[in-house]
C-alpha cells in the first residue's frame, strides 16, 4: 500500500510518516516547506504548494497513491479570524487534493477535521453527530465543516471512500508554532508571562502518539470503518490554566500567568466522546495529560 501524506512536514504529518515507515508502508509526502525534523521524512517529501492547481496537475503522476491522508491546512484559529483568506486556502487545498485523487484513481482518503466543528454547544462529552454549520465560530471552523461536506460529495459523486478524523489539540513534538503547548514551554523557559485567553477554557488535549496510532488503526481497518467520522482525543478535559501551571512547575520557571478575555472565534470548552473510535477500530489513547505534558517538556528541552 502506497500512502500520500499531505502536510508531511507538520506536527502530525512528521510523526505519522515516521510511524508508517516503521511499519513498512510505502510513504510519500507533500508540503510547501521541507521537513525540518526528520531527514528520512524530508527525503520522501515533494515540495509543492497544494493551492496551485496547475502545478499539482503537472505533478500528479509523482503523487499517485492508494490512500491519501490529507492533513495539510492553516490551523491556528485566531490567526484565521484575523486573516480569513487562510481559511479560503484550506478549501482550495482540499478541493485540489480531491481532484488529484480523482485524476489518479485514488479511492481512499482521510480528511483531518477538527473539534472546532462542534462550536460552543453545551454537552459533557461531544459525539460525532453534534456538528452543525450554524455553530461555526470562525473561518477556520467553516473550512473544516465545509471540507467535510466536500469530502462526502466526492464519495457520493466519484466513489472516493473516506474517513474523517476530528483531531483535538494534538501536542507533544515537532511543533515550533505558537500553539499553546510549545508556546508556553518556550515562554516558561524564558521566564516570560503566560497569557491565557479565557480563565475557564477547558479542552481535550491529545498526545501526538495517540493521535497517530488512531489514524493508523483506522487505516488498517479502512474498509470496515469507511465513510464515517470519528473523534480522536483523550476523552478528558483540562483547563489552559492547569496546563500553564504544570509547564511552569516542570520547567522550574519563574513565569507568572496572566488571564485575559476569550478571543473571537475560539471554543471555550470541548471534551470528546471517543467511544465510536474505540468500537470501530480499537482506538485506545494511552497518554494521560500529566504524562503527555511532561514528555512534551522533555522533548522540547532535548530539541
Amino acid at each position: 500500500m502506497k500512502i500520500l501524506v499531505t502536510g508531511s512536514s507538520g506536527t502530525i504529518g512528521t510523526r505519522l510518516c515516521e510511524t508508517l515507515l516503521q511499519k513498512g508502508y510505502e510513504v510519500i509526502g507533500a508540503d510547501w516547506v521541507p521537513n525540518a525534523w526528520n531527514p528520512s521524512v524530508n527525503a520522501l517529501t515533494h515540495i509543492i504548494d497544494l493551492r496551485d492547481e496547475e502545478k499539482l496537475e503537472a505533478e500528479s503522476s509523482k503523487l499517485k497513491a492508494d490512500v491519501i491522508i490529507h492533513l495539510a491546512a492553516n490551523a491556528r484559529v485566531y490567526e484565521l479570524v484575523e486573516n480569513p483568506d487562510r481559511a479560503r486556502d484550506n478549501f482550495i487545498t482540499l478541493f485540489n487534493v480531491l481532484e488529484l485523487a480523482r485524476r489518479n484513481g485514488t479511492k481512499k482518503i482521510f480528511f483531518a477535521g477538527s473539534r472546532e466543528g462542534y462550536g460552543n454547544i453545551k454537552a459533557d462529552q461531544l459525539t460525532e453527530d453534534l456538528v452543525r454549520v450554524e455553530n461555526c465560530e470562525s473561518p477556520y471552523t467553516a473550512s473544516k465543516v465545509g471540507g467535510e461536506a466536500l469530502v462526502h460529495a466526492y464519495t457520493r459523486c466519484y466513489g472516493i471512500d473516506h474517513v474523517i478524523i476530528r483531531f483535538s489539540n494534538v501536542y507533544g513534538a515537532y511543533d515550533n508554532s505558537i500553539r499553546v503547548v510549545p508556546l508556553f514551554i518556550r515562554q516558561a523557559r524564558k521566564n516570560e508571562t503566560l497569557k491565557i485567553f479565557g480563565k475557564d477554557k477547558c479542552l481535550d488535549f491529545t498526545y501526538i502518539d495517540d493521535a497517530v496510532d488512531g489514524v493508523i488503526k483506522a487505516l488498517e481497518k479502512f474498509d470496515a470503518v469507511k465513510n464515517d467520522t470519528y473523534n480522536l482525543a483523550f476523552g478528558e478535559g483540562n483547563t489552559i490554566v492547569k496546563l500553564a501551571e504544570m509547564i511552569i512547575e516542570l520547567t522550574g520557571s519563574k513565569s507568572t500567568i496572566e488571564l485575559g478575555q476569550s478571543r473571537t472565534g475560539e471554543v471555550v470548552r470541548y471534551v470528546a466522546d471517543i467511544s465510536k473510535a474505540k468500537r470501530a477500530f480499537g482506538y485506545n489513547p494511552k497518554t494521560p495529560f500529566a504524562e503527555g505534558v511532561k514528555k512534551a517538556v522533555e522533548w522540547y528541552a532535548a530539541h
